[in-house]
């Protein structure tokens, strides 16, 4: 079972990773457009980055730390 729960944590976080990554990438864009006087997309990134982003973030942060204390815990018991 603890492999099955780290195989999707693996894979949850992965996906997360690539969220954050596209992300930063739209936001970087946006802020050039916008620094340029163009339109692109800053509105749309800046309403979701409540609702979408942040959490992203927060889970990425969050489950890379899970994944590190159950592969330490692991490495404790297995080490004994």
């Amino acid at each position: 079972m603890k492999e099955t729960f780290l195989k999707w944590l693996d894979r949850i976080l992965m996906f997360d990773v690539f969220l954050v990554i596209i992300g930063f990438v739209w936001f970087a864009i946006a802020v050039l457009g916008r620094s340029l006087g163009l339109s692109l997309g800053w509105e749309i990134w800046y309403k979701l980055w409540l609702p979408l982003f942040n959490p992203a973030i927060g889970i990425l942060v969050l489950g890379a730390l899970l994944s590190w204390v159950v592969k330490k815990i692991n490495q404790k018991f297995a080490s004994n």
